[in-house]
């Protein structure tokens, strides 16, 4: 298969599955980013291989954040406590909605054809 014209086609397409991951399908489209990562290692495009391997990475620590964390505060607090309740869901709601901006400003930076680091969660090398 050959190499597509455009070389922003794999970077917009590792932020989208970052995207699809966090808001549609979690499961099937991280599958489906290892996938892409796997078909592009060592890309010779360094927005390829930024977009992906950030996409990647904090994807990985996305689902950390989203399910070790909460976990974490479940096993720890006394769910028969109002408050528990809230410091739960305020923390997914707000931990998800930081994730998915972020997202969007990645897919807008591959889609500009510029990397993009994300804050606290990326990888500083690509």
């Amino acid at each position: 298969m050959d190499a597509p014209s455009d070389p922003r086609v794999q970077a917009v397409q590792a932020e989208a599955l970052y995207l699809v991951n966090l808001l549609l399908a979690p499961g099937l489209a991280f599958l489906l980013l290892l996938w892409l990562a796997r078909r592009h290692p060592a890309s010779a495009n360094p927005l390829t291989r930024c977009h992906l391997r950030q996409a990647v990475t904090v994807s990985l620590r996305a689902g950390l954040l989203l399910i070790a964390v909460p976990a974490l505060v479940v096993l720890t607090v006394d769910l028969d406590q109002p408050a528990a309740w809230i410091l739960l869901l305020l923390y997914v709601l707000c931990c998800h909605a930081t994730l998915v901006l972020l997202g969007v400003l990645g897919l807008s930076r591959a889609i500009a054809g510029q990397t993009f680091v994300y804050p606290l969660l990326g990888s500083r090398t690509w």
